[in-house]
């Protein structure tokens, strides 16, 4: 699985380093992006999410930037995740919600991806803490160059990028047994972390 952190930036690497035989616990990747950004555009009123007011909580919502995107797949896979059926959350009782922005690696999946993420960066979606976006396969076998590429380009406005391999089990209707992938392991332990522990905020 590939967690790819925004292409145009460079992160100095840290001087010295730990012992390569001791034990490392699993730390997600680092979010490069937080927070809407200043001076961005809003996307079209056709490209933007809806919002949805949504009772009760979650230790994560999930929401698909299109129809068929793994929403509920996802939501099933991480502990007291929840869907939002396609929209922005907006909780009842006023908090932020934490939200995983899910799409197919397909073309259309990708598109409407990079028009979510627009719209949050723009700050025209309601105020939420994004953890990333989860980019799934949409068809067995290897994902195509320029829709591998694609995705890096919608990825790096995530704050955090995790790209899945197709599962083949859930054609068959098995959508609450995780995936042995490696890929989907290490997404799970990520936002099982990423749902509980709260992440500095960046300054833009």
């Amino acid at each position: 699985m590939q967690q790819t952190l925004n292409p145009w930036i460079t992160h100095p690497v840290p001087a010295g380093g730990a012992d390569p035989a001791a034990p490392v616990a699993h730390v997600p990747p680092a979010a490069v992006i937080s927070a809407p950004l200043r001076g961005m555009v809003e996307p079209d009123a056709a490209d933007r999410l809806g919002r949805r007011t949504v009772a009760g909580s979650a230790a994560l919502w999930v929401t698909g930037a299109h129809g068929g995107s793994g929403e509920s797949r996802i939501a099933d896979l991480i502990g007291g995740a929840r869907v939002t059926g396609h929209c922005w959350p907006v909780l009842q009782d006023g908090s932020k919600p934490r939200v995983l922005l899910a799409c197919r690696a397909d073309m259309r999946g990708l598109t409407a991806a990079q028009g979510a993420l627009t719209q949050w960066a723009s700050g025209a979606a309601p105020e939420l803490d994004l953890l990333g976006l989860a980019v799934l396969a949409d068809a067995p076998g290897k994902t195509p160059k320029a829709l591998r590429d694609f995705a890096a380009i919608v990825g790096g406005g995530a704050p955090r990028l995790w790209t899945l391999p197709w599962v083949e089990a859930w054609r068959h209707g098995d959508s609450t047994t995780p995936p042995p992938a490696r890929e989907y392991q290490r997404f799970i332990t990520d936002l099982a972390v990423l749902a509980t522990v709260t992440t500095p905020s960046t300054t833009n």
